[in-house]
């Protein structure tokens, strides 16, 4: 049985997300949120959230969390938000972009 956790509109670029998530990947759950407490990487804050989101639905579903394996991790791109730049008055148009993403985990086990 499949079990899903996400966050959306997260405040990290798709880019960083995406290489902690490729180290991650086919852990298990535990594994997986030892790790990310000790990497000293932005994103990994909130991917740990997730997981240990992901692990408290399967706790609610009667699972054990010392069985579950990380399935998939997607990370998605979500809106940018775009803010005036101020310091270039000549280009009338430019702007500052920032990137946000969506992750979606899903563990079995």
């Amino acid at each position: 049985m499949e079990i899903k956790a996400s966050a959306k509109h997260i405040r990290v670029t798709p880019r960083k997300l995406r290489l902690i998530a490729k180290a991650i990947k086919g852990k298990t759950a535990q594994s997986a949120i030892e790790g990310l407490t000790i990497l000293k990487k932005g994103g990994a804050i909130p991917l740990k959230k997730v997981i240990e989101s992901a692990v408290a639905n399967a706790i609610k579903d009667n699972k054990k969390a010392e069985n579950l394996k990380i399935k998939s991790i997607m990370i998605d791109e979500g809106p940018k938000w775009k803010k005036r730049d101020k310091s270039h008055r000549i280009f009338h148009d430019s702007y500052i972009t920032k990137r946000t993403s969506h992750i979606n985990v899903i563990l079995e086990g």
